[in-house]
Parts: structure tokens; sequence; C-alpha cells
């Protein structure tokens, strides 16, 4: 006699709870934040340690200690969108990866930040090193909400240059001395 549970048969059960297993075994990455406010799904072209291991390079290559680590998750995403058309670059970034976590013996996750640092110091020659700053440099300071963190209004051109709209409206700055202007031309 078969048992039943809850309406499924053992058999319905296994055959339900394997295809559950697998079909989460092979799930994209999901990078998360900490208190699961946030999540973005990669396309899979790069594996969740990573992903995790670039999410921490791209935050200590450009620390900004007010910035949500959802804002790094987005230069993750880019990489792994450039992954997944380009198996060079997977390739490229997987590789990085591996190399960041022998450079101590030690997975580059589970290191200080001061020794991911010199680790990174001893790879900013390599191709690896570049095609994340690089990508990082254009992913991260060109959201716009990132622009609002900073006070950065965004482009002034269409809107007939700075002289004229934000030019001296830098609130925290101190002002300048007098004398470190020139004159005034009447």
């Amino acid at each position: 006699m078969e048992r039943r549970i809850k309406g499924m048969n053992r058999r319905q059960f296994l055959q339900t709870s394997g295809l559950t297993a697998a079909g989460t075994a092979f799930a994209a990455p999901l990078l998360t934040a900490a208190d699961r406010a946030w999540a973005i799904e990669l396309s899979g072209a790069l594996d969740q340690h990573t992903a995790d291991t670039l999410l921490k390079m791209v935050r200590r290559l450009y620390p900004h200690s007010t910035l949500s680590d959802i804002y790094y998750g987005y230069v993750v995403e880019d990489l792994d969108r450039a992954a997944k058309s380009d198996e060079q670059v997977a390739k490229l970034l997987k590789d990085g990866v591996k190399k960041l976590d022998r450079a101590l013996q030690i997975d580059f996750l589970d290191l200080s930040d001061g020794y991911q640092l010199k680790v990174l110091e001893g790879m900013s020659d390599s191709a690896f090193f570049e095609k994340v700053r690089s990508t990082t440099i254009v992913s991260l300071y060109n959201q716009e909400l990132v622009w609002r963190h900073f006070g950065y209004e965004g482009a002034s051109y269409p809107y007939g240059g700075y002289i004229n709209r934000g030019f001296d409206d830098l609130a925290w700055l101190p002002e300048p001395p007098a004398e470190a202007s020139p004159p005034k031309q009447s």
C-alpha cells in the first residue's frame, strides 16, 4: 500500500522534489542584499562564486561607504551581460577570480579588506583587472541615482551649460577666499 502525503503519493513527491532540486541547482546566480531588500538575477554566464567575488572586488576598487551594494551589483550585472555575449570575457572573468582566490591560498571573499587590496594591487596590470576596472568606471558612475547621491545634476549642455546653471552651487565646498578668484572685469 502506497502512503499518500496531502494528496500526493510517494513517487509524485520524489519526482517533484527531484525536479525542484535540479531547477535550483541550475538556477542563475542571484546577487542579494544581506537583508534581502534587493536582488539582481544574473544571466548564468557567471557562477555564484564568481559573481559574489566580482561584487566584492568592485566595491574594493571604488569604495564609497555611503553607497549601497545594489549600485555595485549593477556593475556585476553588466560584467555578466558581457560574459554572456562573449566567451572570451567569460573566461577572462572566471580565470581572474580563480587567480584572486589563489593569490594568498584563501578565497578572496574570506580575506580581510587590507589583504584584498594587496591582492588587487598585485593584479593591477592584468587584463582581468583592467576589464573589471574599466567596466566599473562606466557602469557605476553612469547611474543617475549614483549621480544624485554625489550631488551631480547630470549633463548641463542641453540647458545652455554650467555658467548660468549650477556653476557655483556646490553647497558641500567651503566658500573660497576672494583673493583666490581673478579680478572681476567690467
